[in-house]
């Protein structure tokens, strides 16, 4: 049986897969106007399918994607120290012409304790060509790994660091004093400790839980080891079978697992001009396959 005929059908949703094993697009629907059946059919669909797309949302601006994200759960600040100047605070904006860029593999915020659970990304501004994102399933990569292999990165532990992307943002552009996360003002990123394998906390799944962006080496190894081990798990997981790429039109939505996917958005639009507004859900501690067992 394919790992399509498993999934749960969402009710009430007009789901069309995009491949064999993760990825959707749902038609026909307002995210500004859902009932909370439909709301709750569109949590269990994410989960299913890791990222979900949604066409022709030409009506949802800034409020109405944070309300929109506040029924599926609970909406944090755009970012732990990102200023994303005149919008709310719920907002992220990643803006071209202020570095707002995301050319490099990543999985949102994994250097805090409590990594959001799901991401919401609008267009605003597109450029006329270019500008893709792409997300590669986690779980997948998991799973196709050889057992060996997947028995040994079990039990490893990985460090999450910050500082190599908004250090030098946190201490010169604000002044040693981000945002306000998790009930508390961010004055510097401390490394945190994450479990290479994830257990999803809904599905049960395994996925790998480190990326580029932010995991800086795995505990209790050298760092040549390290190295090899990391590199040897990012390319398995960004391998062609493992991802899904999404050409952005004007109004488009897409919605993702923050917990079993990484993305790369392509920085291949020049100087033209690129503006996405992103929301966050809060998430819980990562657990590992050792810590779930107990």
């Amino acid at each position: 049986m394919s790992l399509l005929s498993e999934r749960p059908a969402p009710a009430r949703l007009p789901v069309t897969a995009l491949g064999p094993h993760f990825g959707a697009e749902i038609h026909g629907i307002d995210l500004g106007r859902l009932d909370d059946d439909e709301v709750l059919a569109l949590r269990e669909a994410l989960v299913a399918y890791k990222v979900l797309f949604v066409r022709g949302q030409h009506g949802l601006d800034d409020a109405a994607q944070i309300e929109f994200g506040r029924r599926l759960g609970e909406v944090t600040v755009g970012h732990p120290v990102h200023d994303s100047g005149d919008v709310a605070p719920e907002v992220y904006a990643l803006d071209s012409q202020d570095n707002g860029f995301a050319d490099v593999w990543h999985t949102d915020v994994t250097f805090v304790r409590r990594p959001p659970a799901i991401s919401v990304l609008r267009a605003v501004v597109l450029p006329p060509g270019g500008g893709d994102t792409s997300w590669a399933d986690s779980q997948l990569a998991y799973e196709s790994l050889s057992p060996g292999l997947r028995d040994f990165v079990d039990t490893l532990t990985a460090v999450h660091d910050g500082t190599r992307e908004f250090g030098y943002y946190l201490a010169q552009r604000r002044g040693g004093r981000g945002n306000v996360w998790e009930g508390e003002v961010v004055t510097e990123l401390t490394p945190v400790e994450h479990p290479v394998v994830r257990v999803h906390p809904e599905s049960g799944r395994k996925g790998l839980f480190v990326n580029p962006g932010f995991t800086s080496h795995i505990v209790g190894v050298s760092e040549h080891e390290s190295r090899g081990i990391l590199d040897i798990l990012y390319a398995h997981l960004t391998k062609p079978e493992h991802v899904v790429r999404h050409r952005w039109r004007p109004g488009d939505v897409a919605l993702w697992d923050n917990r079993s996917t990484a993305h790369y958005a392509n920085r291949d639009y020049g100087d033209r001009h690129r503006v996405m507004h992103r929301i966050t859900l809060r998430g819980d501690t990562p657990a590992g396959p050792a810590s779930v067992r107990r």
